[in-house]
């Protein structure tokens, strides 16, 4: 035990339990919670997860914010500030009221991710690291199995009010934080961190691929499931078990996966996800069936484990001094587009739901297309594998 006590890797392993099962909860009744008890369309939709990324696009500010508190103690308040977001959305069961506890909680998950990925590479291993990601994505599925099956037996059997699984959810990650502050010392960084904003040239094909992930995950993030409630008519409970299965394989996928880009290298890795969304995306536009609907949606989400591979790459190519910095700036990036697609696609989604994930395809193609530049071995100096023309034209 004393041991676990003096390992960041627990640390990070429970804060990433409890920022997933507060936001586990929100999402999974997000769409039902909206349509059902604050009568949204798809244009209020599309509002509130353009609010909901604000405070991403801002994460640059965590630069600012770590000149007066440290990144382990930012990490643990910005879990509780989620988790306090996620249990007053219930008992605020109106436009504004969503829209408030939305930014509430979004606020926290956003700093906690940010710091989360900071700390991930600077406490651990280059060698590690992809695997210990892997495992961190594992422990949050079963965490989120956890909070999608008890949305699911409570829906299901109990029918219980949408506000006391809201408050149940928020409060357990809050006390989990707490019982995090007061157990684990604080973890030294083994290289001090430079404290102001900073974009360098040579992490640019780094920042192309932050930005393209984070305007193609919003595709997926706020209209795939959408659609399976409007579309298709699912239920809460019927949302809950399709996140149940999503997050039983990922258990098992995911440390794989950190395996797999260890053994094969992130740029193979790449091409495999942005390829398999290429083609999800391009189903997605035409799906008239309820069960291949579900089937990409599981299939979506599984690629999406393979993420890891482009701060896998980052950590490989930067200088460790940049981390925290880079980590903020890089989720600003990760937000640009989305503060401005849920909104924009949620008009479009009004006359053509299939445009909406058409565009998603486009963004995919995009993505392996920058893949491509990514080296076999990146390091320091070998950021980039420059493509002659004449290949690109083949492409």
């Amino acid at each position: 035990m004393k041991n676990k006590r003096n390992n960041p890797e627990y640390l990070l392993a429970l804060m990433a339990v409890a920022a997933t099962l507060s936001f586990s909860v929100w999402q999974v009744l997000l769409n039902n919670f909206a349509v059902e008890q604050v009568a949204f369309t798809g244009r209020e939709i599309g509002i509130l997860q353009s609010l909901r990324e604000v405070p991403g696009f801002l994460a640059f500010t965590v630069v600012f914010v770590l000149l007066l508190v440290r990144e382990q103690k930012l990490a643990l308040f910005s879990v509780g500030l989620l988790g306090a977001g996620v249990a007053l959305t219930g008992w605020l069961p109106s436009v504004y009221g969503f829209y408030f506890t939305t930014v509430l909680m979004s606020t926290g998950f956003h700093y906690f991710y940010t710091v989360q990925q900071s700390l991930t590479l600077q406490w651990i291993d280059t060698d590690r690291a992809p695997v210990v990601m892997g495992r961190l994505s594992s422990v949050s599925s079963i965490a989120a199995l956890i909070a999608f099956s008890s949305v699911w037996l409570s829906l299901h059997f109990l029918d219980v009010d949408y506000r006391w699984l809201y408050l149940v959810g928020g409060a357990i990650s809050v006390l989990l934080v707490v019982g995090a502050w007061l157990w684990f010392p604080y973890f030294q960084q083994s290289v001090p961190q430079r404290k102001q904003l900073l974009m360098r040239r040579r992490y640019w094909l780094f920042y192309a691929l932050i930005f393209m992930s984070g305007a193609r995950r919003q595709i997926f993030m706020v209209f795939a499931g959408f659609l399976m409630v409007q579309k298709f008519g699912f239920s809460a409970a019927n949302i809950a078990l399709l996140f149940l299965v999503n997050h039983v394989i990922n258990t098992f996928a995911a440390p794989r996966i950190g395996k797999l880009i260890a053994r094969f290298g992130e740029r193979r890795m790449m091409h495999v996800e942005y390829t398999g969304l290429i083609i999800i995306f391009t189903a997605y536009a035409f799906v008239q069936t309820t069960w291949v609907a579900a089937t990409l949606y599981i299939l979506d989400h599984i690629l999406f484990a393979m993420a890891i591979a482009i701060k896998s790459y980052f950590q490989k190519i930067a200088d460790p001094a940049d981390i925290a910095s880079t980590a903020g700036v890089s989720f600003t990036i990760n937000h640009i587009a989305a503060v401005v697609i849920p909104a924009s696609f949620g008009i479009v989604w009004l006359y053509s739901p299939s445009t909406v994930f058409l565009a998603g395809t486009a963004m995919a193609m995009i993505s392996w297309l920058l893949a491509r530049m990514v080296p076999y071995h990146p390091k320091p100096g070998n950021e980039i594998k420059y493509v002659p023309r004449r290949v690109l034209k083949g492409v």
